[in-house]
Order: C-alpha cells, then structure tokens, then sequence
C-alpha cells in the first residue's frame, strides 16, 4: 500500500502531530472522560475526511498523529475537534461544568501541531507509547 492518499485532483501524504491539554492541565481525562474524549476525537475526524493513524488519550493531555488532506484548514479541524468535545463531555459528565474552575471551557487555549515528515513510524510509535514512558517515569 502506498503511503499517498488520493483526492479527486491530488495525490498527498499530509501528516500532523496534534497535542492539546485540558484547561490548567488538570488530570481530568481518566476512564469514563478519557474513553468519551477518543470515540468524539474518532467520531469528529472521520467527519472532515481526515485518518488516524495514532491516537493517545493522557491524564493530562491528547496526542492524534492524523492525515489531513490540503482541502483542510488545521485551525478549523483543531477547532471543532475541541469545541464538539468539550461540548459533548460537558452534556455526559454535567458535574464538570458546574466546578469553579472550568467556566464554559474544557480544553486549554491553543494546542500544537507539527509536520510529520520522513521521521513518522517515530512519531507513530511515541504517540503509541508515550503512556508507558510516563508511568516508568512515575515510578
């Protein structure tokens, strides 16, 4: 299989790796948050055409290693990623809106983003393991 993707008039291989934390990076995504987070993220990538190819929910922050096609805008494509979460967590989980400390916002202003270029199966493999560095760490 070839690591190019098709579009009607272009071929690409456009990779992104996505890192954004919740507000005050506050240990929030754990279990029932956590899972509802990775099936949004999924649910809302597929929407705009995009793939993951990694996707890690931390404690404390998203990593989401994607193919984005040109077509796409990151801003708008990270925007609504984290818009229709926090929107969905707050509607499951409605203890979360009512702390003194989130207002109306789940995630932190901004987040990071970066080509992945010849390096990717590095990337990859860091996104897919990163969890168990930090817990040695911990330890």
């Amino acid at each position: 299989m070839s690591r190019f993707r098709k579009l009607s008039h272009a071929i690409l291989h456009c990779q992104y790796h996505f890192v954004w934390v919740p507000k005050y990076r506050y240990r929030i995504l754990t279990e029932l948050v956590g899972q509802e987070v990775e099936s949004c993220i999924r649910a809302f990538v597929q929407r705009f055409g995009t793939e993951v190819i990694e996707l890690n929910i931390q404690p404390d922050h998203v990593h989401l290693l994607a193919i984005v096609p040109p077509k796409v805008s990151i801003s708008e494509f990270v925007g609504t990623i984290k818009g229709s979460t926090a929107i969905r967590v707050f509607n499951k989980f409605r203890h979360l809106k009512h702390k003194p400390y989130w207002g109306n916002h789940f995630w932190a202003r901004g987040y990071c983003v970066d080509t992945v270029r010849l390096d990717a199966e590095k990337i990859r493999l860091y996104v897919k393991y990163q969890e168990e560095q930090e817990k040695r760490i911990e330890r």
